[in-house]
């Protein structure tokens, strides 16, 4: 927690300012009067630091929770983009062989269609040849293949002119039948080429549309992981100006707590100051009644001796002896301390002994510095004698607690109380209700911590009271 330096902010004559200061560090603005002292204000204030804390710690905590909700989705984003991107790969692969076996069939139909060409122009020469052999029987006009069989002058003439005849017939025959099945043959196989190709270039569509769809939904989902990290971050710079803001919080509550242990150590030396200035006041007192008194007394008898002496006429007798007897029983001391009581009255049950003991729950002392009384939330704590209140106050480790003066360096302490009655400066009689039992601060149940401090020390409370 930053603290502004210079202008004697420990010194008591600016103890109002160092306190406006911590006050508006921790996000109060308690209003100051004149007259209001620092444990009035820290007995609030440390309170609403401490329930200040506990928010903050439980923003905190929501805030970690999404970045872990923020990192699972996260995760699982990932994972899927790891499928899609395998899903790609295999799709440009399937791609790829298409692109392969379509380059082939488009050279398949390159190959089947110079075929056809050339079984075209084979087409075009028998067409022509045909087409001279029909001419020339035309202009001729006298030649049939009848007349070229009568004009024949032998048997063997005849039959080698008919075989000539079937020759020339069969030969136009079979190659008109050639040509007709090479052309079918060719059309066909260009047909089912070209029919493949359509096939082949609608499965590359098809997968072209199918790399198209998940290149699209890897873009959303590595969008998706992008705004995630971008959420996450900003959600850790969060947790981190609420840690800042808890350690400030915290470092806050240390330096009041370290004020009220001053005010306290410093009430106490004022107490005890006091205490032996009234106690010497009080002996110089009764020393001086107690002379008073003896010479009164001493004069008196000698008063008395005299008058006897004269009416006796007996001898006189030395009563300085007599004297220094009655001013030495007439000396006075101390009137001692007064007999404490049971502070919890409605239990006895000691839950927890002075001295030492393992840890009953974190940030708990193992060197026990009192005695711990079962009792009921609410239950009364009542004060063990006489005195004047010096702290009523919180502690973030002892609660809600009450600290009493009875003089002569003898104070009691009262922590975990749920609810305080009395204020600093108050003064309590002996069995007077002062607070109600609670289980505030480093506590695991309802309970009462009673301490007695002597001349600053922690002493045993078992040699003051007694259930």
């Amino acid at each position: 927690m930053r603290r502004e330096k210079g202008g004697g902010m420990c010194e008591k004559r600016h103890m109002r300012l160092w306190v406006a200061v911590l006050a508006i560090s921790l996000g109060f603005a308690p209003v100051f009067q004149a007259g209001i002292t620092l444990a009035d204000v820290t007995k609030k204030d440390v309170t609403q630091a401490k329930d200040k804390v506990s928010a903050l710690e439980q923003e905190k905590k929501k805030v970690e929770q999404t970045i872990k909700n923020l990192e699972s989705l996260k995760s699982d984003t990932a994972a899927y983009v790891k499928k899609l991107d395998a899903s790609l790969q295999e799709l440009e692969d399937e791609l790829s062989s298409l692109e392969v076996q379509i380059a082939g069939k488009e050279d398949e139909i390159a190959t089947t269609q110079e075929e056809l060409l050339a079984a075209r122009e084979k087409e075009q020469e028998q067409y022509e040849a045909m087409k001279l052999r029909i001419r020339y029987m035309y202009e001729r006009g006298d030649v049939s293949y009848l007349e070229m069989l009568m004009q024949a002058e032998s048997m063997s003439d005849f039959l080698s002119r008919a075989e000539y005849i079937s020759q020339i017939s069969q030969y136009d025959r079979q190659q008109l039948d050639l040509y007709v099945q090479v052309k079918e043959d060719i059309a066909e196989h260009e047909s089912a080429l070209l029919a493949e190709h359509e096939e082949l270039l609608g499965f590359q569509e098809q997968t072209q549309a199918k790399q198209t769809s998940v290149e699209t939904l890897m873009n959303q989902k590595t969008a998706e992981i992008k705004s995630y990290e971008s959420q996450i971050t900003d959600a850790e710079r969060e947790a981190s100006e609420y840690q800042k803001d808890i350690a400030a919080q915290e470092q806050a509550i240390l330096e009041m707590e370290a004020e009220i242990k001053r005010q306290e150590e410093e009430a106490r030396k004022k107490a005890e100051e006091e205490a032996r200035r009234n106690a010497e006041e009080e002996s110089r007192k009764k020393a001086e009644e107690a002379k008073t008194k003896a010479e009164e007394e001493a004069k008196k008898k000698a008063e008395q001796e005299k008058k006897a002496q004269e009416t006796t006429q007996a001898p006189k007798t030395d009563t300085s002896k007599n004297t220094a007897q009655s001013l030495e029983s007439n000396k006075t001391t101390s009137a001692g301390n007064s007999k404490f009581i049971w502070p919890c009255p409605s239990s006895s049950r000691i839950t927890s002994e002075f001295g030492s003991r393992e840890s009953p729950t974190e940030g708990a002392s193992s060197n026990h510095q009192g005695i711990d009384i079962g009792a009921s939330t609410g239950s009364n704590i009542v004060a063990a004698a006489g005195g004047s209140v010096v702290i009523s106050t919180y502690s973030y480790s002892a609660g809600n607690y009450v600290m009493i003066n009875h003089g002569g360096g003898v104070y009691t302490v009262y922590m975990h109380c749920s609810k305080l009655l009395v204020s600093v400066g108050d003064t309590v009689k002996q069995g007077e209700v002062i607070a109600k039992v609670g289980s505030t601060g480093y506590s695991t149940g309802p309970h009462l911590h009673f301490g007695v401090r002597v001349n600053g020390s922690y002493v045993n409370p078992r040699k003051y009271v007694s259930p």
